[in-house]
């Protein structure tokens, strides 16, 4: 196994096995897509993992990448290590107490963009009414800019959560940009993201989840 060098960055073999554990089962490019490595480093790191036991593939629509149960115990006990030697725990810990107290803001966001009232009625959002949208959208910027000091401080306590800040900005801009799916209904979307970036620091912490 690679070990993180001095400056405790994540090798790409501990990247890919860790991005699994956050994201689930998943196709090549979207495991490449997180980890900011290329498809071809990926796959070769993803047929190591799976050489290794460590990592699965199966087939079929709903197929794509995963851990094995040693897969599991790996990556938690590599993870902690990483953290024990980096000296992170305290930072990455008030870093995710920050995340929390933003974390319901951002869900009532996402339930703002799915639905909205309409005559006392709440109804699905269909997206037909851009003032609307551009009105939720301006908020999603607005929590955006609070957002990233969070992210600042994540990336400040281990450089393996420097990803999360480059992949939510990207997918507001692109959301921005007209390509709305990347609020909330694409596997790249804003909230995926958030929510990867919360499944991250639970099981980099250890804490588990309710």
């Amino acid at each position: 196994m690679t070990r993180p060098g001095p400056s405790h960055a994540t090798s790409a073999e501990l990247l890919v096995l860790h991005t699994l554990r956050c994201v689930g089962v998943s196709g090549l490019s979207r495991v490449a897509g997180a980890t900011g490595l290329t498809e071809a480093d990926t796959e070769s790191e993803l047929i190591d993992l799976a050489l290794a036991g460590l990592v699965t593939r199966t087939s079929g629509d709903f197929g794509g990448w995963g851990l094995t149960e040693d897969g599991r115990v790996a990556d938690a006990e590599r993870i902690a290590d990483e953290v024990a030697a980096a000296g992170a725990r305290p930072r990455l810990t008030a870093a995710f107490d920050r995340y929390l107290l933003l974390n319901p803001e951002l869900l009532d966001l996402c339930t703002s963009w799915q639905t909205r009232t309409m005559g006392g009625t709440m109804t699905m959002n269909d997206h037909s009414d851009p003032a609307y949208d551009a009105q939720v959208l301006d908020r999603f910027t607005e929590f955006h800019r609070r957002a990233e000091p969070v992210c600042a401080e994540l990336s400040a306590a281990h450089p393996r959560f420097q990803r999360y800040a480059v992949r939510l900005g990207d997918a507001l801009a692109r959301a921005r940009a007209g390509s709305l799916e990347y609020v909330t209904d694409s596997t790249s979307s804003y909230h995926t993201v958030w929510f990867q970036l919360h499944e991250d620091l639970l099981t980099t912490l250890g804490i588990p989840r309710h």
